[in-house]
């Protein structure tokens, strides 16, 4: 399976962790995909669903994907933003990273937001307590060569396409919210904030809220998949034994390659928290050429 790569980057993105995601997805695809933190996007826009329910407490993600479902933002709007901003950039470095930062913490403009995430230090998403987009400048004043604008322009226009030919919603909303809204024909794809780690993402992840998350996910009709860290060199995910002991959980190592140094970039071994046997066909998965023309069609 090739996957491809959203618009938008973020810390723990799962491109590498796709496939063996989707290869667990147990779903007859009747009903909605459902995302309460959508974050990157990229499970639910490879698996390429019919109908799908995309949320994420960040407004500033909901609104660039919004912008690109209602065709304010295209590939033609993409490449002529970047190759204009990106000259400037190249011409003045990293101050104009900097007034561009302002221009979007004042406007919100989705496109400055692109920019941003383009020209940060690692492609990290991060705001400060007021609400602030604060990441720093990625030292790299060319950064937005024809070839990487090209990039970026396919993977908006991938994007678009996908939006067209299916139904799918961005809502920015809290997670609870979400969940109470799901049907025993949709499915939930989970991929929260990791206690103690992601924590100025846009906002906290806390012990409550992965109590919170437990308590909404066992009494929701529709099967889910989360996922979550099991353990690393250093120490276990404690809330593995704590709530998700009583569900089937697949792990598999992974590197997160987000770190400053090379040296910090650590081994962890994710885990998938299912909510049905994986060993059973309770909700038989689709055909595999159903599953490929979805992906790829």
């Amino acid at each position: 399976m090739k996957v491809l790569i959203p618009p938008i980057k973020c810390q723990g993105i799962k491109s590498k962790l796709v496939t063996w995601i989707l290869n667990n997805v147990k779903w007859d695809g009747l009903g909605k995909w459902i995302e309460p933190f959508m974050g990157s996007g990229v499970v639910g826009f490879n698996l390429n669903p019919k109908e799908a329910v995309f949320c994420d407490i960040n407004p500033h993600l909901i609104n660039f994907y919004n912008a690109i479902n209602e065709g304010k933002i295209n590939s033609i709007i993409v490449r002529q933003f970047l190759e204009s901003e990106g000259e400037k950039l190249s011409e003045k470095g990293q101050d104009y990273y900097y007034e561009v930062r302002n221009r979007f913490n004042k406007f919100h403009d989705p496109l400055d937001f692109l920019f941003l995430n383009r020209a940060c230090f690692n492609g990290v998403i991060r705001f400060n307590g007021s609400g602030e987009f604060n990441v720093p400048f990625g030292h790299k004043p060319q950064r937005f060569s024809q070839s990487y604008i090209t990039k970026i322009v396919n993977q908006v226009k991938w994007i678009s396409d996908l939006t067209k030919i299916n139904n799918w919603e961005f809502l920015c909303q809290d997670f609870r919210i979400t969940l109470s809204n799901t049907t025993s024909n949709d499915f939930i794809y989970c991929d929260p904030p990791y206690v103690e780690r992601h924590t100025d993402y846009f906002s906290n992840w806390s012990e409550k809220d992965e109590i919170s998350l437990y308590e909404h996910l066992i009494i929701n009709k529709a099967s889910f998949i989360l996922s979550t860290w099991h353990s690393n060199q250093h120490r276990d995910n404690p809330y593995i034994d704590k709530l998700w002991s009583e569900f089937d959980i697949i792990t598999r190592e992974h590197f997160y390659h987000v770190g400053a140094r090379e040296s910090n970039r650590k081994p962890m071994l994710e885990a998938l928290v299912v909510s049905y046997d994986t060993y059973t066909n309770i909700l038989a998965p689709p055909k595999a050429e159903q599953l490929e023309f979805r992906i790829f069609g």
